[in-house]
């Protein structure tokens, strides 16, 4: 464990072993939508991206993903990748991550990958604009995609060795036995100098794949 987090140290990469979300939320990033319902529950975890009580389903998404994490481990996440078609194509974004029940679960149906990034879809781009306004914020944040990765891949990932996936689809995707309370979303955070160059961006083709050959990383360098 400790070599995986110099090695990501090296990257500019903080991993999952040191990711908090208890400081988050001092203040909002939009106004608290109503989501639509179903017998189960909330549909969807909606903000409206006007500057106010956007903290709230962020605190409650975030909370949502630790208890799911806690229950089933990296078998229940996806790690998430925001791009801008209006800023560079190949620039993938790392933003967080996605967590769905796998059992036990309120809604009727245990969620799928992506009913867990579609339902909560706006609240993860609203983020990703306040995460990495330089890209993804602004005149960019017109045409803005969410791709996944298995969970805890960013390693992986980073060393081209694996494929993103996108998720298209939008709420009518989303099966009626679906609960949001399922599903959970924990934000990526920069530090230091992460504020002002970015994180973890990787670059991929139209089709998620890697754009160059996969490397290694010399974790004792």
């Amino acid at each position: 464990a400790a070599l995986y987090c110099e090695a990501f140290q090296s990257l500019f990469i903080k991993s999952p072993c040191s990711i908090s979300t208890s400081s988050l939320f001092a203040g909002g990033f939009g106004s608290v939508g109503k989501g639509k319902k179903n017998g189960s529950g909330k549909k969807i975890r909606k903000v409206s991206g006007h500057s106010g009580s956007g903290s709230k389903p962020l605190r409650i998404a975030a909370n949502t993903f630790d208890k799911i994490y806690e229950e089933f481990g990296s078998e229940s996440v996806n790690d998430l990748y925001v791009r801008s078609l209006d800023n560079d194509e190949s620039t993938f974004w790392f933003v967080g991550k996605s967590a769905r029940k796998l059992k036990g679960q309120t809604g009727e149906s245990v969620p799928t990958a992506h009913e867990a990034v579609i339902s909560q879809k706006r609240l993860i781009l609203e983020y990703a604009k306040t995460l990495r306004p330089q890209n993804l914020g602004g005149p960019f944040s017109k045409r803005l995609e969410v791709w996944i990765a298995p969970g805890n891949s960013e390693m992986d990932t980073a060393q081209n060795k694996v494929a993103l996936e996108k998720v298209d689809g939008g709420v009518s995707d989303i099966s009626d036995t679906f609960s949001v309370n399922d599903v959970g979303y924990n934000p990526e955070i920069y530090v230091g100098d992460e504020v002002k160059d970015g994180g973890l961006r990787v670059k991929r083709d139209s089709e998620g794949r890697p754009v160059k050959a996969a490397f290694e990383i010399n974790a004792s360098a």
